[in-house]
C-alpha cells in the first residue's frame, strides 16, 4: 500500500488542532483534533511512501507506535485516501499509460471526490472505457455530448445522423468548419476519434467496450424530437430496457431529461399521453409540427444555450454511467432565452402507457435517486 491524500480537495487548518479538506460543502471533510506532530505526518502522505517507511519516519518525529496506521485509517474512513496500487488489473493497466491519466487528470479529480474508495477513480475510468454509448444527433447539441463523453473515457461513442454537415451545425467542441459537406456520420466519427484520451479501446479489446448498449442519448438536430418525443421511435429501447436520456433546444428553450429507465419511470409514450390528457388539442399540433419539420429552416439554436444543453446533458450521462442516478432522472430540466432560470418538471408514468412503469411493482421499486454520500469527518462543514 502506498497511500496518498486525494490531491482533489484543497487543505486549510481551521485552528491549531483542526483541518478541513475541501473548500465546497458537498465535498469538504473537516478531521481534528489532531496535534502538530500528527497534521505535519499528513504531508508525507503522498504516494511515494509506503506504510513500513510512513511508520519510520512517524516515530523519527516521536509520534508514538501505530500513530502513522491510526491517520491512515481515518484518512480513509473519511473518503480522503487513495492507494497508488488499488483499483484492480484494469487500473494498474491505466497507470501504465500516463499519456491517457495526464488528460484525464481533472476527471479522475472527480471521480475521488464522487467515489470515496481508494483506487476508485482510475477503476471509474476502467469501466467507462468498457461501455458503449450511441448518441442520436451530430448538431449543435450532439456533436458536444458526442465530443465530451468520448473525451471523458468513454470507450464506444457512437454517433447516428443521416445526411451532410451544414453551416449551421459548426460549434465550438463538436463540428468543426472543415466538416461541412462530408457526411455526418463519418465527420461525427472523427470528432469521436480526435476527442478520445489516447487510443480507445476496440471492439476486440478485452478491456474495449461490450456489445450491448448502456446508454442512448437523443440529441436531434430537429429540437421537436427532443421536446415530443416519437414513443415509436422509443419502442425498442422500452423493450429491450435501453437507458436513454433526452436533450436539445427548440425555440430558444434548452432541455435536459428526461432519463429514462425503461420499466420504472416514465418514457416517451407516457409523456405523449399525459399531454394529451392535458391539452385535446396536442395530437393535432403534433401531427402538423412533425410533418413540417423537414420544412423549416434552421431552428432558433442559441450557441451558448445549446453548449450549456449539452454540457450539462454529458454530465448526467456520465453521472450515470459511473452509477448514480442524475438529476435528469424522471424529470425534464428546462431553461429559455433571455433568463436561463433552470425549471424542473417532474415526469410520471401514465397508466395506460404499455410500457408498465406505472405498475404496481415497477412504482414500489421505482428510482431511488442517489445524493451525495457524506464523508465521515469530525465537525459540520459550513456553508
Amino acid at each position: 500500500m502506498y497511500p496518498k491524500v486525494k490531491p482533489a480537495l484543497a487543505r486549510a487548518w481551521r485552528d491549531l488542532q483542526t483541518v478541513q479538506f475541501g473548500v465546497t460543502p458537498a465535498h469538504a471533510v473537516v478531521l481534528g483534533p489532531l496535534d502538530a506532530a500528527t497534521g505535519s505526518l499528513i504531508d508525507r502522505i503522498d504516494g511515494t511512501r509506503g506504510m513500513e517507511l510512513l511508520r519510520a519516519e512517524a516515530a523519527a518525529t516521536g509520534l508514538p507506535e501505530g500513530q502513522a496506521d491510526g491517520l491512515v485509517r481515518r484518512l480513509a474512513e473519511a473518503g480522503l485516501l487513495d492507494d497508488l496500487t488499488a483499483g484492480g488489473p484494469r487500473a494498474q493497466a491505466l497507470r501504465r499509460r500516463p499519456e491517457v491519466l495526464e488528460r484525464l487528470g481533472p476527471d479522475l479529480g472527480s471521480l475521488s471526490l464522487v467515489h470515496r474508495e481508494p483506487g476508485a477513480d482510475l477503476r471509474g475510468i476502467a469501466a467507462r472505457r468498457a461501455l458503449r454509448v450511441q448518441v442520436r444527433g451530430s448538431g449543435r447539441v450532439g456533436a458536444v455530448i458526442a465530443a465530451v463523453l468520448a473525451g471523458a473515457g468513454v470507450g464506444g461513442v457512437e454517433v447516428l445522423d443521416g445526411g451532410r454537415v451544414e453551416v449551421a451545425d459548426v460549434a465550438p467542441g463538436g463540428l468543426d468548419p472543415g466538416s461541412v459537406g462530408r457526411l455526418r456520420a463519418e465527420a461525427a466519427a472523427a470528432l469521436v476519434r480526435e476527442s478520445a484520451p489516447g487510443r480507445a479501446p476496440g471492439a476486440g479489446d478485452p478491456d474495449g467496450p461490450g456489445p450491448g448498449l448502456a446508454l442512448v442519448v437523443v440529441a436531434p438536430r430537429d429540437g421537436l424530437q427532443a421536446w415530443a418525443p416519437d414513443p415509436a421511435t422509443a419502442a425498442d429501447w422500452v423493450a429491450t430496457g435501453t437507458p436513454h436520456l433526452y436533450a436539445g433546444v427548440l425555440e430558444g428553450t434548452g432541455l435536459v431529461g428526461p432519463l429514462v429507465l425503461p420499466g420504472s419511470t416514465a418514457c416517451a409514450g407516457c409523456m405523449e399521453r399525459d399531454r394529451v390528457d392535458r391539452d385535446p388539442a396536442w395530437p393535432r399540433m403534433l401531427v402538423q409540427w412533425r410533418s413540417a419539420h423537414r420544412r423549416r429552416a434552421a431552428g432558433a439554436c442559441d450557441l451558448g444555450l445549446s453548449t450549456a444543453v449539452a454540457g450539462l446533458a454529458a454530465a448526467h450521462a456520465l453521472a450515470f454511467l459511473d452509477g448514480q442516478l442524475p438529476a435528469s432522472t424522471a424529470a425534464r430540466w428546462e431553461a429559455a432565452l433571455p433568463g436561463l432560470h433552470w425549471e424542473r418538471s417532474a415526469l410520471r408514468p401514465h397508466p395506460d402507457c404499455p410500457c408498465a412503469a406505472a405498475a404496481p411493482a415497477a412504482v414500489a421499486a421505482g428510482p431511488v435517486l442517489a445524493g451525495p454520500v457524506p464523508a465521515v469527518g469530525s465537525g459540520e462543514v459550513p456553508s
